[in-house]
């Protein structure tokens, strides 16, 4: 394979994983960090482009999507599992969000308040995320050698210009959990970006782009996916460390909510109006490539797993569910989707580690069972407790497992699954494993 392939290949792949989420937490974290900005995007880069790199390297040794993964617990739990993580990643969470942000921040500021505005911008916006995520085999060509391009060019003058103009002035001390650990605040904050789960989505369209392109042999395609992989996740640690940085130095100018009041504010105090102009270029561009990559991704696993229904129609239908969702009641389906993320995301840590010492217990479902059946009690429990619901009693057990009260109280119980299924596995032999290649394309 041509070393420009894989480079269009890489950059397709940072486009798809850099949506409007990935513009946001960075620069916010630089906020509250301040002094401590290099221990916390340290621990960010961790979680937010680590985990998602653990993710495609799993993968490519499956050769196969989130479900041949999955299967290795059982077939049905494959099944189950990656429509939740599809739906959820896909067109009930991040499709909508994306859209309606690529909207606030790429059209709203120029025009007056309209509710016909939203809805014309959508449809246009959805009616290319359509055609383009049609055909796969010309999406390396779009993404990877245009798109992608001009938001990195848009996001390198930002940057730069950044550079140049925020350097007066003494770093801000590090503020809440930022002062205490910071390198940990850091890591929650990437593990929160989801982008494991989003990296299982996008792991299939980059295995089908790479066969496409002629790397159909087993090492050949592992070696072509680590090396789009780790472009991808590069470029991501470049961007996230500049963006941190840009809000280390827009700290002490004001107090702001969130990330993208801190680069409005950035790019106007640089660019003045044209910053809004430049701010909604790389928000837009961001958006739509990350639209792209979960319609075509969700699509080709729905297609593989109903083939009576082809592609193009699937790829219509999400991205009407997605024109809809941005539309209407996209608030809901947040308080829907999130608790589903929310449960998956440990989940995927644990199968994904796992799976990367598959050899060691010969692919045994002893501990892929033990291991995610304690994980997801927790998984279940956590997913719950975002819906609003209380256990009594059970929630005060529940927060004596170490690091509960950070999200991580899964931890624990996952290494203890695995353990007890690795002595199972010792002690009964590897017969339990369980043989399944759930077909995707």
């Amino acid at each position: 394979m041509k070393k420009s392939t894989t480079l269009f290949i890489g950059l397709m792949l940072f486009s798809m994983f850099f949506g409007a989420g990935n513009l946001i937490f960075p620069p916010f974290l630089g906020a509250n960090a301040g002094t401590n900005f290099p221990l916390a995007i340290t621990g960010f880069i961790v979680t937010a482009v680590g985990l998602p790199l653990l993710v495609l390297t799993a993968l490519s040794f499956v050769q196969g999507g989130v479900r041949s993964l999955a299967s290795r617990v059982h077939p049905i739990f494959g099944i189950v599992f990656t429509i939740i993580v599809y739906l959820s990643i896909g067109p009930f969470l991040a499709i909508p969000r994306n859209a309606t942000l690529a909207y606030e921040m790429g059209l709203k500021p120029f025009i007056s308040d309209s509710p016909f505005a939203l809805i014309g911008f959508t449809a246009l916006f959805f009616l290319l995320v359509f055609l383009v995520s049609l055909n796969q085999s010309k999406m390396m060509d779009l993404m990877g050698k245009i798109i992608t391009p001009l938001l990195l060019l848009s996001m390198v003058i930002l940057v730069v210009v950044g550079f140049v103009r925020l350097q007066n002035g003494a770093l801000a001390p590090a503020t809440t959990e930022y002062a205490q650990y910071p390198f940990l605040k850091g890591f929650l904050e990437g593990y929160n970006t989801m982008d494991a789960l989003a990296a299982l989505a996008f792991g299939i369209v980059i295995l089908t782009t790479l066969k496409q392109q002629g790397a159909t042999e087993g090492k050949m395609l592992r070696r072509e996916m680590l090396k789009a992989g780790l472009l991808a996740g590069s470029l991501l640690a470049v961007v996230y460390c500049s963006l941190g940085y840009i809000g280390v130095k827009m700290a002490g100018t004001s107090t702001f909510e969130n990330g993208s009041d801190i680069l409005s504010s950035a790019s106007y105090l640089l660019f003045g109006q044209w910053g809004n102009l430049l701010l909604g270029i790389i928000f837009v561009l961001a958006c739509f490539t990350t639209c792209v990559g979960l319609v075509s991704a969700c699509s080709n696993y729905f297609n593989s797993l109903v083939p009576k229904f082809s592609y193009k129609k699937i790829s219509l239908f999400f991205s009407l569910i997605g024109f809809g969702l941005a539309n209407f009641g996209l608030s809901t389906i947040l308080l829907v989707s999130v608790p589903f993320l929310v449960a998956a995301y440990s989940l995927t840590i644990v199968l994904i580690v796992i799976s990367l010492f598959h050899p060691l217990f010969k692919g045994s479902s002893y501990v892929y069972v033990s291991a995610m059946t304690l994980t997801g009690i927790v998984a279940l429990y956590d997913g719950l407790k975002a819906f609003g619901f209380t256990f009594g009693v059970v929630d005060k057990y529940m927060s004596y497992l170490p690091f509960a009260d950070l999200g991580l109280g899964w931890i624990i119980p996952a290494i203890v699954g695995t353990a007890i299924g690795f002595c199972i596995y010792l002690i009964k032999g590897d017969s339990s494993v369980i043989v399944s290649k759930p077909v995707e394309k």
